[in-house]
């Protein structure tokens, strides 16, 4: 899935690109990761699941995660990121249809990892593809990425619609979760036929310089760990901010959240999510530093918080808009950090790198979280812990400096 185009000249052109490419993160987080914290509470009432258990279910992705990311690198150089971009949203969805098919835990655990699994190598090949994007236009690169990362609230919102709807007509049939899965998975088969063939279109040297970028060298890695503030505030980012997209609709469904008000929260959740690509643009683009990373995790724990101190709809929505505005543009800060203090050559193993400890942190959150709700505070502690957290990565991410120029 090699492409002979010539590079796109126009800023209409890249920025047709840039939405293409925003269905890989539809697809790989947006859909195939998120959506589950809709389908958590009939799956958790229709299986019996502990708390604990369910959050296992989002830290075996974030483990076949981590284990894609670990391979990125390695299928890059023999696939290109083109090709792995596409064949991972096709494998993705193809473990989507599976989950409809299983019942038991262990079962899932291992969908949940394989999903996880191909989700990684759409993500960091979709990321280093918008990159290679803003470097065409580099005024406009924080924008770019912010639209590739924003692809996620795509695949949230759409969720939203999705899920509730199909879950109320299938309330009759056994498993009727099941049928949620279905929905999804035919959603993401279609956005990856629409991405194959945008793909079509990118720049004719994006496969040679990013596959170039994925060798590692002494160098390069000795390089990424002077990164080392940035990705201990990202490990905790992903920690932190699983845990609330994990349990936050459980938590509003305790405190008597209808479905009616479930669909429009993680709708505008996702609307904000893709909102954000101008709201922080130009804070991506101006600083060197982890001082982005900073602030955003910083929002993030005030939204997380929120429905903790009280169980008003307003501010349930103000949390979501909030946590929707801000989650993605942690993700877009990491990418631009490594698009400032590093070479293109460079560019795959930094993301790479941050692509590793945030899943790292992943694995930890949703178990954590479960864990502790599962004890007397119930889910308002286990948010609790999620809004520490973050602010604890705010701190660390805070005393990142720019690198020296190379």
């Amino acid at each position: 899935m090699t492409s002979n185009a010539a590079a796109p000249t126009s800023a209409h052109q890249v920025l047709k690109l840039a939405l293409a490419l925003s269905l890989g993160a539809a697809v790989s987080l947006g859909i195939t990761r998120f959506s589950y914290g809709l389908l958590l509470p009939p799956m958790r009432e229709d299986l019996g699941w502990s708390y604990a258990l369910a959050g296992g279910m989002n830290t075996s992705n974030a483990a076949g995660y981590l284990l894609g990311a670990l391979m990125t690198p390695a299928l890059m150089r023999r696939f290109g990121p083109i090709r792995l971009l596409v064949w991972g949203a096709f494998w993705a969805s193809v473990f989507m249809v599976a989950s409809g098919f299983l019942a038991s835990a262990p079962a899932l655990l291992l969908q949940r990892l394989l999903a996880g699994l191909a989700s990684a190598w759409v993500f960091v090949a979709g990321g280093l593809l918008a990159a290679r994007l803003g470097s065409l236009q580099p005024t406009r690169a924080g924008f770019l990425l912010g639209i590739y990362y924003g692809g996620t609230g795509l695949g949230i919102t759409l969720s939203a619609l999705l899920v509730p709807a199909v879950l109320q007509a299938a309330s009759q049939v056994p498993h009727g979760w099941s049928w949620a899965w279905w929905a999804l998975a035919g959603a993401s088969f279609i956005a990856t036929g629409v991405l194959a063939m945008a793909m079509r279109r990118m720049p004719g040297d994006a496969h040679a310089i990013s596959a170039a970028s994925a060798h590692a060298s002494p160098a390069n890695t000795a390089q990424v760990r002077r990164f080392g503030w940035a990705l201990a505030g990202y490990t905790a980012f992903g920690a932190g901010y699983i845990g609330y997209m994990t349990f936050v609709i459980a938590l509003l469904r305790e405190q008597g959240a209808g479905p009616g008000n479930i669909t429009m929260f993680y709708a505008l959740l996702g609307v904000a999510c893709m909102a954000s690509s101008r709201l922080w643009s130009g804070l991506l683009d101006r600083f060197r530093g982890g001082g982005p990373q900073a602030v955003l995790n910083g929002l993030l724990g005030v939204a997380t918080i929120l429905p903790v101190v009280s169980a008003s709809w307003p501010l349930a929505m103000a949390s979501g808009l909030l946590f929707g505005a801000v989650f993605l543009s942690v993700v877009a800060s990491t990418t631009a950090l490594v698009r400032h203090n590093l070479p293109a050559s460079r560019w795959a193993t930094g993301i790479s790198a941050f692509t590793i400890v945030f899943a790292a942190g992943q694995i930890v959150g949703p178990t954590l979280t479960g864990w502790i709700s599962d004890g007397s505070g119930g889910l308002t502690r286990g948010l609790v812990a999620s809004a520490v957290i973050l602010w604890a990565g705010a701190l660390l991410a805070s005393r990142q400096k720019p690198l020296a120029p190379p």
